[in-house]
């Protein structure tokens, strides 16, 4: 849910809204009515991962570690072919 506040109860409250921002509430401070700042949680907790939620979906080259073919590997180093 988003709150509104005016700036005057901002200041007022400020340690109190930041508690509540704190639980994942947001924030509208408005200066004579109208939005002028937003006071949202900075840091929003992660989902937790599913191992193996990808599975069957990647698909990888039996032989995507094979060396590079030389040609490529000279440009990727910077060394002069011969």
């Amino acid at each position: 849910m988003i709150a509104k506040v005016n700036v005057h109860e901002a200041k007022t409250y400020f340690s109190k809204l930041l508690s509540r921002v704190a639980t994942g509430e947001e924030i509208i401070i408005a200066k004579a009515g109208k939005p002028v700042a937003r006071l949202a949680p900075l840091v929003q907790e992660l989902p937790n991962r599913t191992p193996g939620s990808a599975q069957g979906k990647i698909w990888m080259a039996p032989d995507f570690d094979a060396p590079l073919p030389d040609d490529i590997l000279t440009a990727f180093e910077g060394r002069d072919e011969k």
